[in-house]
């Protein structure tokens, strides 16, 4: 009975000795996984819980508030993620010898370190310094991060001129305590920047400004200099300091072309974040800058070091190198982009330039125009509400519409019908006046031409831009034949070009031709016809190689192999028959081109004036015009075309305007 009493309370003993000691040394945790609760407390940002896992002694070195601030300065300046630790295997007792490992914004971040531990009241408690941030990291040490500014691409013509890159800027500020008095300086600055006196006081009155403070207000480009000593630097308390930006140095003559960038919004960074931008860079917006925004995007890289107290450099930790975006060289000849801007700058037109052999565009032209270094350096609401109220649409990027051609589109309409066999360039269609409709079923509609002449061949009808010939010519092609025609050149389909293009149309349906007075005013460029100027000038490459179109490229090509975006659009003889026509435009006293004709040089061409009317019966309508021209002298070492619409040349003598301005321009080619 005693030895049975004896029994029970040593058996209570040995379980609560066992208890003890499996609680010690499990349910208390080991130095290893206290460590690895204060780094998944890292990768949750939990920084209090992490102080909390520290020892006496530790705690006493360093309060929670400075704890929290110091980790989590380094931890999420870094952009700490997915941080793991692998303990190695000869670790005991209180010491812990582990491999810890994080990603971070300038790569992975990879030390071996040792963990000491304390026991208090059964638990295990890390002995904490700044070491465990990084190895060899004390007190006084700082964590750096560096950014690594990447440089976005430039844009280059073909002789290496700089269409849109890296240059300076005037930042324009105020200094608050220079200024005698702050409401004058204020109005004088907003009348020169053309800017609101609200928003230059928006600026001086933010909370970081103090009297010695520089408070940019506005950038301006370098060449605005004039301006700059002459105006601005009077105003008492202005400074003017220079700065780098992107620039446009060719401006108003490129900008449709170059396009622009800004600042990236909240919502493109949202798209684009797994691409490598990040807040505060600089997106292609239009033109070149967004066609080629992946190629010429930055990536910027981080270097992340250790500082000792003085600010010298104690360690390297990661680095990332940064990523410049890449040069695009273009094929674009700025001389000559801007010589055609100069001759049209007061005009709304487009013009096209290329190199009808090889397919280079030369020139990208619409006008009115904009400056693209305006929107880079920041426009402001009063230019932009002026550039939108412009009657003139200078926003509008004309050479990516599509126009009524007018006569321009003549010899196309010759070569689809000797494409068909339905058009013999030899035959004379007979003398009509200056008026004819087919009969009387036409109703009161006549189709008018402006010349009367002998022997109506094709030759002569080109020369003298006869519209009755072309409406006869297209009668005798038909509905069914134009359309299947029409449709081989391209029309109806997505031009294969680096800049979207508007699709050229030869009905508004899209699918036929519905009566013979539309098929006839089809045959002069009129009726529902709509072509844009780089289709038309494809087209009109065709005359140039044998009757294949030339498919027209922007990047710079060290190698040229020219590439066909139609082969055999026409034949070879009609190809030869219409060139040679076209020669005579310009030749011949009597040719609507003749205006263009120069010494030197032997050219082909066609002249065009489209009527753009509310109905049949409106005489207030405006007209577009057009001139086609190219050299054929097959041994000329950079031949060239050019095609330009005008808009609102009625009563400015219609085609014959652009005829003179394009006179000038080919003086500048021909003249190197």
């Amino acid at each position: 009975m005693n030895k049975k009493r004896i029994l029970i309370p040593v058996a209570a003993v040995i379980l609560a000795v066992l208890g003890y000691f499996l609680w010690s040394r499990f349910g208390a945790g080991q130095p290893e996984d206290v460590l690895s609760e204060y780094a998944a407390c890292i990768g949750k940002k939990d920084y209090e819980s992490m102080y909390g896992l520290l020892d006496k002694s530790s705690r006493k070195e360093i309060s929670k508030k400075e704890f929290i601030q110091r980790n989590q300065k380094i931890y999420q300046g870094i952009e700490a993620e997915n941080i793991k630790i692998i303990v190695d295997k000869d670790s005991e007792g209180n010491k812990v010898t582990y491999r810890m490992s994080m990603d971070t914004l300038a790569g992975r971040i990879s030390f071996k370190n040792e963990a000491y531990f304390e026991k208090e009241s059964g638990d295990y408690r890390l002995k904490w310094d700044d070491s465990m941030i990084f190895p060899d990291m004390e007190f006084t040490d700082k964590v750096r991060v560096t950014k690594l500014k990447g440089n976005r691409g430039e844009i280059y013509d073909r002789n290496k001129k700089l269409l849109a890159g890296k240059g300076k800027a005037a930042s324009v500020g105020i200094v608050p305590g220079k200024m005698k008095d702050r409401k004058t300086s204020v109005a004088a600055l907003a009348r020169l920047l053309d800017m609101k006196k609200a928003d230059i006081d928006k600026k001086l009155n933010a909370s970081w400004v103090t009297k010695d403070s520089f408070v940019p207000v506005k950038k301006m480009t370098m060449a605005s200099e004039e301006k700059i000593e002459k105006q601005l630097l009077k105003v008492p308390g202005v400074l003017v300091s220079s700065e780098d930006t992107r620039v446009y140095p060719y401006g108003k003559a490129a900008s449709h072309l170059t396009g622009y960038v800004q600042e990236i919004s909240a919502d493109d960074l949202k798209n684009l974040r797994d691409k490598g931008y990040e807040q505060g860079q600089l997106v292609g917006k239009s033109g070149l800058e967004a066609l080629y925004e992946d190629r010429l995007h930055e990536t910027d890289g981080y270097k992340i070091s250790i500082l000792n107290e003085d600010g010298r450099e104690k360690k390297v930790l990661a680095v990332k190198k940064e990523k410049n975006g890449e040069a695009i060289y273009t094929t674009i000849d700025a001389k000559l982009q801007t010589k055609i801007y100069e001759q049209y700058k007061n005009d709304k037109s487009c013009s096209v330039m290329m190199n009808p052999k090889t397919g280079e565009v030369l020139a990208l032209v619409s006008t009115p125009s904009y400056d693209s270094n305006d929107f880079v350096l920041g426009i402001s609401s009063g230019q932009w509400k002026k550039l939108n109220s412009d009657k003139a649409k200078p926003l509008y990027n004309r050479f990516r519409q599509k126009w009524a051609p007018g006569s321009a589109f003549k010899p196309v309409v010759a070569g689809m019908g000797m494409n068909t066999g339905k058009l013999d360039p030899n035959q004379d269609f007979g003398y009509s006046g200056l008026s004819w409709q087919k009969d009387s079923s036409w109703g009161s509609y006549k189709v008018t031409t402006l010349h009367t002449y002998e022997n109506a061949v094709l030759k002569n009808a080109l020369i003298y831009s006869d519209n009755i010939y072309f409406a006869k010519a297209a009668l005798k092609i038909g509905a069914k034949g134009y359309v299947s025609q029409a449709k081989h050149l391209g029309f109806g389909t997505e031009m294969p070009f680096d800049i979207k293009t508007a699709v050229s149309q030869f009905s508004n349906n899209k699918k036929s031709i519905d009566t013979e007075i539309q098929l006839a005013d089809s045959g002069y460029g009129q009726g529902q016809v709509l072509v844009n100027p780089i289709h038309l000038a494809s087209i009109y490459s065709a005359f140039s190689n044998e009757g294949s179109m030339i498919r027209p490229y922007l990047l710079y090509k060290e190698k040229l192999e020219p590439e066909y975006w139609i082969k055999d659009a026409f034949s070879k003889k009609t190809a030869g028959v219409l060139k040679e026509d076209l020669v005579q435009v310009i030749e011949h006293p009597n040719g609507t081109g003749h205006g263009a004709k120069t010494s030197g040089v032997k050219l082909a061409g066609k002249t065009g004036t489209a009527e753009i009317k509310a109905s049949k019966d409106d005489t207030t309508g405006t007209e577009l015009g057009w001139f086609s021209i190219f050299t054929v002298d097959k041994k000329e070492k950079e031949p060239w075309l050019l095609i330009t619409m005008a808009e609102d040349v009625k009563d400015r003598g219609g085609s014959g305007y652009v005829v003179g301005k394009t006179k000038a321009v080919i003086k500048e080619k021909e003249s190197r």
